[in-house]
């Protein structure tokens, strides 16, 4: 792949169907813990020993006090330069007849708090709940989500567990139900929601550019999108801190932060007909 800026302006001033698939890596510039490789833990877990079904169902109050810390943290976050460029490129391309989707797996909400608005979330989204019982899904920006888990939730290693009863964790508020509520997230070991997932199918076929933000091209599906485009000849370009192992099948490779390199890769081309 190129390190090529002017090529790569070439072919985005042409495209009509732009899908853009971000990671981790576009909110980590907003401060957003990972909790993948080295320091990702939570108290004494890393994520992939807390975000599953089997968890919850053991320990629903340690699973709750871990999502309400993340949520909490995220209430104080704010999209960076790579969030608004996306958001922006958006806007302004949807007045001249091109589109722009996000396919994002990430949950904390930053692209749709920087106005992106096709937006598809994979994995779900932080400030959504499901019912357990009746299955129904909510928004949900309460601070603290629950009353039992104000203060709670904190990551220090020598903290001990709030052991909250079932009933005073979030309850569903659907009339006679008050089922217990889990974040509507998609956990380690469960399958992404069908009707999403024909959706990016679609938008991936359409698209004659496709960006790779910020992800490590390693968790699946979402790690085989980007090749599948690029596959059937579609230019591809990665902007991202390093190689990762889809880099060799794309055409263009943008080293660095994203808030660095994206901003000047989606801003007006001087061919673009503004209206």
């Amino acid at each position: 792949p190129r390190i090529d800026m002017a090529g790569f302006r070439e072919v985005f001033a042409k495209a009509k169907h732009i899908a853009i698939i971000t990671g981790a890596g576009v909110s980590a510039e907003s401060g957003v813990p990972t909790f993948r490789g080295a320091g990702g833990f939570w108290r004494k877990w890393q994520a992939q020993e807390l975000a599953t079904p089997e968890a919850f169902a053991r320990n629903p109050s340690r699973v709750w006090e871990f999502y309400h810390y993340r949520r909490e943290v995220m209430l104080s976050k704010h999209p960076n330069p790579a969030h608004i460029a996306i958001a922006e490129c958006e806007r302004r391309l949807s007045k001249q007849g091109r589109s722009v989707v996000v396919i994002t797996q990430n949950i904390d909400e930053l692209h749709r708090k920087a106005g992106t608005k096709h937006l598809l979330e994979i994995h779900g989204s932080l400030f959504k709940t499901r019912c357990t019982n009746c299955g129904n899904v909510a928004a949900n920006y309460k601070s603290p989500i629950c009353p039992a888990l104000a203060g709670k939730g904190a990551p220090d290693p020598e903290t001990e567990d709030a052991t909250i009863p079932v009933e005073d964790l979030p309850q569903c508020e659907e009339d006679g139900c008050n089922g217990l509520l889990r974040p509507h997230v998609v956990w380690f070991g469960e399958t992404l929601d069908p009707d999403i997932l024909t959706e990016v199918e679609k938008e991936l076929e359409i698209c004659d550019l496709c960006l790779v933000v910020g992800t490590s091209s390693v968790v699946y599906p979402a790690a085989m999108f980007a090749p599948q485009v690029s596959a059937r000849g579609v230019p591809v370009a990665e902007f991202n801190m390093e190689a990762t192992p889809a880099t060799n099948r794309f055409r263009f490779h943008f080293p660095g932060p994203c808030g660095t390199t994206l901003p000047p890769a989606l801003a007006r081309h001087q061919t673009e007909i503004i209206s």
